[in-house]
């Protein structure tokens, strides 16, 4: 081998070993639940502040080991039932969470007419939309849905009609009800103000983190 094509080789080789490894505790949900689609929204700029969101380096789901495992056994619930989940948001690095406080102080209401149609940017922190800490830096905490389904709202859909129990159309209802079943049957609660997020049990107990997604 000549020596430009050893260098390129060692260069590969450190590129490739250099990829960063999920916290202690945790893994990458593609390893155990490869048939699991994900569209990490905050890896992009399809979301609420319209922007990447800090620490997201790559569209990875990271979640604590146990959580991952029973996320992948009601994948293979929902699979046995005709339907298939879709995550877009696992661990979230707090400094993901601390971008999204100063995002809520400026001035850009671009996202307005997507995300809080209804809801003045300065009360999305006041009335819980958002929070300052979030379950998901723990890494036991996952938004998701089912793929094809119609839940009623998009997700991060700032409004009382993304609460589980909201009055919404028969469909949307049946679907909030079976996704809540599901992942209740496997460990996860719904926070009802959310349709689509859902915690792991000892996510109150854990601490939470800041190592970048890369």
């Amino acid at each position: 081998m000549n020596r430009p094509a050893r260098l390129a080789c060692l260069l590969l080789f450190a590129v490739t070993s250099a990829r960063a490894e999920p916290p202690p505790g945790f893994a990458r949900l593609a390893e155990i639940a490869p048939d699991i689609r994900q569209d990490i929204r905050y890896a992009g700029a399809n979301n609420f502040t319209g922007h990447p969101a800090p620490g997201y380096g790559a569209p990875q789901c990271w979640l604590r080991a146990d959580a991952a495992t029973a996320l992948a056994a009601a994948e293979a619930d929902a699979k046995s039932h005709g339907f298939s989940l879709i995550v877009y948001d696992c661990y979230r690095p707090k400094r993901a969470v601390s971008s999204f406080v100063e995002w809520s102080r400026n001035a850009d209401q671009s996202t307005k007419p997507q995300y809080y149609p209804r809801v003045e940017k300065s009360q999305l922190f006041p009335q819980g939309y958002i929070a300052e800490q979030s379950t998901h830096s723990t890494g036991l905490a996952v938004d998701l849905g089912v793929i094809g389904w119609n839940f009623g709202t998009p997700f991060d859909f700032f409004d009382e009609r993304s609460w589980t129990q909201s009055k919404t159309t028969e469909d949307a209802h049946r679907h909030r009800e079976t996704l809540v079943a599901l992942m209740r049957r496997h460990g996860f609660e719904n926070f009802s103000r959310e349709w689509w997020h859902y915690t792991f049990k000892g996510a109150d107990r854990a601490e939470r983190l800041d190592q970048p997604i890369d």
